[in-house]
């Protein structure tokens, strides 16, 4: 895993992921070598290079220029714009040309959840996986509640991650934002 501080970051978009955030998301994704993964709402591109170190194709997009700029630094800064394909537009219209893929994984919806949900699971291969991550309970609580209409199990962990800070007089914990991961697979037939 790449360390927080080793990305670049940019005040006007959120991110990058925290590690051990992308640790929990590498491991429920399973991601492989030969594997098609679309990062919607990629921010600061954390989860993309992430991704890219293991997966064949990403395809990384965000609707924000900012993030889109961020992202393109932190895949040339770790030498994984070879397999990665950055898109500028709303995630929901770039799934339209999409097909066959392994991951989708949303990080920001732009208020349209359900919607990429629904369209990112009819793209998905199966056994692929849809993984949500959520800083407001009211997110979490709409893809739990998609993940169900579409008879999915939804897989719901949160996490809570404190860094010790060294202070005169011992280690102080400073709390970062809790995360909800939210995941599901589609079955294999």
């Amino acid at each position: 895993m790449i360390k927080d501080q080793d990305f670049i970051k940019n005040p006007e978009v959120p991110g990058p992921t925290k590690e051990e955030v992308r640790c929990i998301l590498m491991c429920k994704s399973q991601v492989s070598k030969n594997q098609v993964v679309v990062d919607i709402g990629c921010g600061t591109g954390g989860l993309t290079v992430e991704f890219a170190k293991r997966a064949k194709t990403v395809y990384a997009i965000d609707i924000n220029p900012m993030a889109i700029k961020t992202t393109i630094e932190n895949i040339q800064k770790h030498n994984v714009d070879r397999n990665v394909e950055i898109i500028e537009a709303d995630g929901l219209y770039v799934l339209d040309e999409l097909e066959n893929i392994d991951i989708l994984m949303i990080g920001g919806s732009s208020g349209k959840l359900d919607k990429l949900i629904r369209k990112g699971y009819g793209k998905l291969n199966n056994g692929g996986k849809i993984l949500v991550t959520s800083i407001l309970l009211e997110t979490a609580t709409e893809a739990i509640s998609t993940f169900k209409n579409l008879s999915l199990t939804p897989d719901v962990v949160n996490v809570n991650i404190s860094k010790g800070k060294m202070g005169k007089t011992g280690t102080m914990l400073m709390a970062n934002n809790p995360i909800t991961i939210i995941s599901a697979q589609k079955p294999l037939k």
